[in-house]
């Protein structure tokens, strides 16, 4: 029975299981996302999360804590430097799983683990997209107008 033992295994050792989820982990904070397969990506979000968390603390303890889990040294500083500075007003929730589609091969579902997007970002983007240039409401006025006049100009005729 496995009661009490949360988590899961993947089908590695435990070492191996560790040392694969610090590289998906520094890859994640490198590349800001990753495709994998659904149970890796549940696996490494709360240890993700958990490194943002030290980088929010941003003392030194925090710091060396995290250097002892990401295998990169520069990944470390752009996570303590850039990364933490999006998610200070948030509290939890930084990362965002998509499931994508199954792998040819296998047919293991794979999804894109992603971290999210600075919240004034997402709403600098909607706000550009709707001034630049006529919604379809006024361009179909416009449409009905001219037809109109096109109708009014033959009748006058």
């Amino acid at each position: 029975m496995r009661h009490r033992k949360a988590g899961r295994k993947l089908s590695r050792e435990t070492s191996h299981r560790e040392a694969m989820l610090k590289n998906m982990m520094t890859s994640l904070f490198r590349h800001e996302q990753l495709e994998t397969t659904d149970a890796k990506a549940k696996e490494l979000r709360p240890l993700a999360e958990k490194m943002i968390t030290l980088a929010k603390r941003g003392d030194l303890h925090a710091r060396r804590q995290a250097l002892a889990v990401l295998k990169d040294k520069g990944v470390t500083h752009r996570l303590f430097d850039e990364i933490k500075d999006r998610f200070l007003a948030r509290q939890g929730g930084y990362i965002r799983i998509v499931k994508k589609d199954n792998r040819k091969g296998d047919g293991a579902p794979i999804s894109v683990i992603q971290l999210l997007p600075e919240e004034g970002a997402e709403k600098k983007k909607k706000a550009t997209k709707e001034p630049s240039g006529k919604s379809r409401k006024s361009k179909s006025k416009e449409v009905k107008e001219g037809e109109a006049k096109g109708a009014e100009s033959a009748q006058s005729a």
